[in-house]
């Protein structure tokens, strides 16, 4: 295992940025890596045990074997151009995918090692006959409606999230930390990102071009970046998931509402509505900080709120069946 380390220049960091929203192909394709070893199982348990029967159900088994999992094996290179860049609709990804022009659909599957029985159709795919690059872009649209749409909500919501978290921490202490805690293995000593336990040793020189940061609810524990150092500069990194909140009317929900008393605990819920650090809930609210972060953890204990804490910062967000009390009580 090696080190990716980005160099950054001055302007490199001013010009790095976050996506706005989920790319889809960037989760078919970190998905179907999960789909490929049991590292990381745990955090996506629920959705092993369902996409599995539901993949099953759809006939899409041989579709994985013989098409999907051949183009994108887990630990090694797979093509740049299943992700050809700052996508945020399925149908925008596979037209792009599908116009790749066929000089390169040609060298990067040929890069590709150990096809793992799909030799025929990856020269096919090579040989830039049209209908196995449609084949691929239906098959990647089925697998998406099978195994990514249904959960399209979530997956949204940690992007959501992590981009919150990023943008306060980016206001509060500048645009450099934008580039903390990408993930375990990721150290961010400017001017240089290192992303240990990579699959090889690589330097990537941005050279003022700037990096799209794009936050990914499959993507587990370590970034990606495009192998062409040619390409505008993207790193996948995964975005940080918060637990689901009970709902409205369910006997955990109920009981823990409980403690919600007081005026100003509700005052407290709004002002965390559009995200806040304990600081921020303390000058909204016109509080001291001590009594913010008292009213936050029986908000939080009672499932309204989450807070994350990173550094000297704790940023509070609203869950769901905080929003959904606000609304009722409006």
């Amino acid at each position: 295992m090696g080190t990716l380390s980005i160099h950054f220049t001055a302007e490199d960091v001013a010009r790095t940025r976050i996506a706005r929203r989920p790319d889809p192909l960037w989760e078919i394709v970190c998905s179907l890596h999960r789909l490929q070893t049991r590292r990381g199982y745990a955090a996506y348990e629920g959705w092993h045990r369902q996409v599995r029967l539901d993949l099953g159900r759809h006939n899409m088994t041989g579709l994985l074997r013989s098409t999907l999992l051949p183009i994108s094996p887990l630990g090694r290179y797979f093509p740049d151009f299943l992700t050809p860049g700052d996508v945020t609709t399925l149908d925008q990804g596979i037209d792009m995918l599908q116009h790749t022009e066929a000089a390169r659909v040609n060298e990067e599957i040929r890069m590709i090692p150990d096809p793992a029985g799909a030799d025929v159709w990856l020269d096919d795919l090579a040989s830039g006959r049209p209908q196995a690059m449609h084949a691929l872009g239906d098959g990647l649209r089925r697998y998406y409606e099978v195994a990514i749409a249904p959960y399209w909500t979530e997956i949204s919501g940690a992007v959501a999230d992590d981009r919150a978290l990023r943008g306060t921490l980016m206001l509060d202490h500048g645009a450099g930390h934008l580039l903390d805690d990408l993930g375990p293995r990721c150290e961010w000593n400017a001017p240089v990102l290192q992303i240990h336990g990579y699959p090889m040793d690589r330097d990537m020189h941005l050279d003022g071009r700037g990096l799209l940061l794009v936050p990914s609810y499959f993507c587990w524990q370590d970034p990606i970046a495009l192998a062409n150092p040619e390409l505008p500069p993207m790193l996948v990194y995964p975005a940080h998931r918060q637990r689901e909140a009970p709902t409205i009317g369910s006997p955990d929900g109920s009981r823990r509402l409980g403690p919600l008393i007081g005026a100003t605990r509700l005052e407290v819920l709004r002002a965390v509505a559009a995200a806040a650090t304990t600081g921020e809930i303390s000058r909204r609210v016109g509080i001291s900080p001590a009594t913010a972060s008292h009213h936050a953890t029986v908000l939080r204990e009672a499932g309204l709120i989450t807070s994350r804490r990173h550094a000297n910062l704790v940023l509070h967000q609203i869950t769901a069946l905080g929003r959904a009390l606000l609304e009722e009580s409006v």
